[in-house]
């Protein structure tokens, strides 16, 4: 009997340390926001989507006849209202290349939030929807 219930204790100790899952964790679509205080439109003729798993993010751009292509990729990590992304691929020149941006987010039902002052200055208010 004792045999049988030490891998059952042992399981339910390492199950009580998994980490949580990430709520940034799925697909999200861009759907507009604030750019230095002005309305940011979502494109007819693409899609932006991020997709976050529970330590990193990729960004891809989705048009109708094109080849689906990543634009960016990177690390992040929350600490309370706040996540930490680290860009480690653009293709395009980028001056965030490697460089942490702090970004205030909040999850409301199924639209996440970014919003952050960028090094150059620039304030933004990201809205992205959850699509998966």
């Amino acid at each position: 009997m004792k045999k049988a219930i030490f891998p059952l204790l042992l399981t339910t100790l390492f199950c009580a340390f998994t980490p949580n899952k990430s709520p940034l964790r799925g697909i999200w679509e861009y759907r507009g926001g604030l750019f230095n205080g002005k309305q940011d439109t979502v494109s007819t003729s693409y899609k932006l989507q991020r997709t976050y798993d529970d330590l990193h993010y990729q960004a891809k751009v989705i048009e109708k006849g094109q080849k689906t292509f990543i634009y960016e990729k990177g690390d992040y990590r929350l600490q309370s209202d706040t996540c930490f992304e680290t860009q480690i691929y653009c293709n395009q020149p980028s001056k965030l290349l490697g460089k942490t941006v702090k970004y205030s987010y909040k999850i409301s039902n199924d639209t996440l939030k970014l919003l952050t002052t960028l090094p150059n200055g620039n304030k933004i208010e990201d809205h992205w929807v959850k699509v998966k």
